[in-house]
């Protein structure tokens, strides 16, 4: 029988209903089984008739019973019946084992620090920028008028390039600011590098094509490659940049960071600028050029891109996560526009399109000089812990008895130690002293090159000081 529960909050249909689902799905009410006219149960339940009605309609439009005009309401003879516990499997389905995805996770935590397992009073992180209430408060201002004003349109399906007023306010930076002249149809909005090369992998490659990768160089970009199945072919990087005559003959496209080589922080110097063009050109592969920090120059201005010099098979990433904030998932690839469309293709068929209230207050933030301020802002702030970083360092000895390079451009420079120093154990002894420092192995692929790659925007000029103090003091006696 069924029966109303005075403290069960739901309403009393929902209750009748959910209990004659369970007696039918246990088979307390068994195939065939006739149900009471409504009028009777609702008598006996103390319910008005309607109340039984809709449970009745509930149960057949759900396929529960099945009725006849003269046969009443019946329990539904198709309905399945579960196993008893002692039949029914432990568990479902056990999804694939995927060793490779569960390695590069756990790459990617690892080369982020692990900052979950271990706290840090001083983090030189490179990954991460200067952040402040000024901004939070601009930003929040901006979410606030951007939700405002947008119109019912702007809550429909978009477009998968991304929102236009927003791919024109990037067509006008890049124009201003890099020296990059292109259409809107040239731009692709994404939600970060990793989705930029994701889609690039998708979309302008084939299943098992060479990719090559500086080494030390970004580890997201070779994961992303190497987890949709291409082969990745690591290239050496020395003073100059990207050893370009080491590239793989077969490689079909080439991830590189010449503005601010991740992680040595060296600059690609012309000529091999010039060869790789050359070579992009001669052989037809991809040039992706991820320009992730060049805006932060500390010695002129930033330097030429690469896709300023050659749009045909140049594909240019650039990312507000750097600039602005992390948290801000807008990033933008800019190509040739066969190239671009194909990949919004893809897009379009797989993620959609970026969301939309991020993209509207990523254009009010720009429209209202709010992103030119926040970066004149940051410069300034990078400038002071820049030469901060730089005189601490000398202070130390450290750029003495290390190289130091990477001083010029960015947000963090490296310190370089011989190939058989033991950095695992330096790097394990300063984050017990609470120090976090980002050893250069996590960079690499093949190069034993060793030493530390140290981030200093989140890291004020006293913490930069004393943090590397202590950092000379393990490193002299190591």
């Amino acid at each position: 029988m069924l029966q109303v529960k005075r403290k069960d909050k739901r309403p009393i249909w929902q209750q009748l209903l959910d209990q004659a689902i369970h007696n039918i799905t246990t088979g307390k009410w068994a195939p065939g089984e006739l149900l009471l006219p409504t009028r009777e149960l609702a008598a006996l339940i103390g319910v008005s008739r309607s109340t039984v009605q809709t449970v009745y309609e509930e149960l057949f439009s759900r396929g529960y019973t099945v009725t006849s005009r003269r046969g009443g309401t019946r329990v539904s003879d198709s309905i399945y019946k579960p196993d008893t516990k002692e039949d029914s499997p432990a568990q479902g389905p056990v999804p694939p084992r995927l060793p490779s995805l569960h390695a590069s996770i756990g790459q990617l935590h690892s080369w982020f620090g692990d900052k979950e397992q271990h706290y840090a009073a001083i983090d030189f992180s490179p990954h991460e920028p200067y952040l402040d209430e000024h901004f939070q408060k601009n930003w929040r201002h901006s979410f606030l008028k951007a939700s405002t004003a947008a119109d019912l349109d702007s809550w429909a399906y978009g477009d998968a390039y991304g929102f236009m007023p927003l791919r024109e306010q990037i067509q006008r930076y890049l124009s201003l600011e890099r020296g990059i002249h292109v259409d809107t149809g040239q731009i692709l909005l994404t939600s970060g590098a990793q989705h930029s090369l994701d889609l690039i992998a998708q979309a302008l490659l084939e299943e098992g094509s060479t990719v090559a990768v500086e080494d030390p160089g970004f580890p997201a970009a070779w994961m992303t490659m190497h987890y949709r199945r291409m082969q990745v072919a690591p290239v050496a990087v020395d003073e100059h940049g990207l050893c370009v005559e080491c590239i793989d003959p077969s490689a079909r496209l080439v991830f590189v960071t010449p503005s601010h080589q991740c992680a040595t922080g060296v600059i690609m110097a012309e000529p091999r600028r010039q060869q790789l063009l050359r070579q992009a050109s001669e052989r037809q592969f991809w040039i992706v050029e991820d320009d992730y920090d060049s805006e932060f120059r500390y010695r002129g201005d930033p330097l030429p891109t690469l896709f300023s010099q050659q749009q045909q098979n140049t594909l240019y990433m650039m990312s507000f996560s750097k600039m602005i904030a992390p948290g801000i998932r807008v990033s933008a690839v800019i190509g040739p526009q066969e190239a671009i469309r194909q990949m919004a293709l893809v897009q379009e068929l797989t993620y959609r399109q970026l969301p939309i209230m991020e993209q509207l207050t990523l254009t009010h933030f720009i429209e209202q000089g709010h992103f030119r301020r926040h970066m004149r802002r940051v410069r300034n702030v990078y400038r002071r812990r820049h030469a901060a970083m730089t005189k601490a360092l000398a202070a130390s000895g450290l750029s003495e008895r290390f190289t130091l390079s990477g001083a010029e451009t960015g947000l963090h420079m490296l310190l370089e130690a011989q190939p058989s120093y033991d950095e695992a154990a330096v790097t394990r002894l300063a984050l017990e002293q609470g120090i976090r420092i980002y050893p250069l192995s996590k960079y690499c692929l093949n190069s034993n090159r060793r030493g530390w790659v140290l981030g200093f925007a989140k890291v004020d000029e006293a913490a930069i000081e004393a943090g590397i103090m202590r950092l000379a003091q393990l490193l002299m006696h190591n």
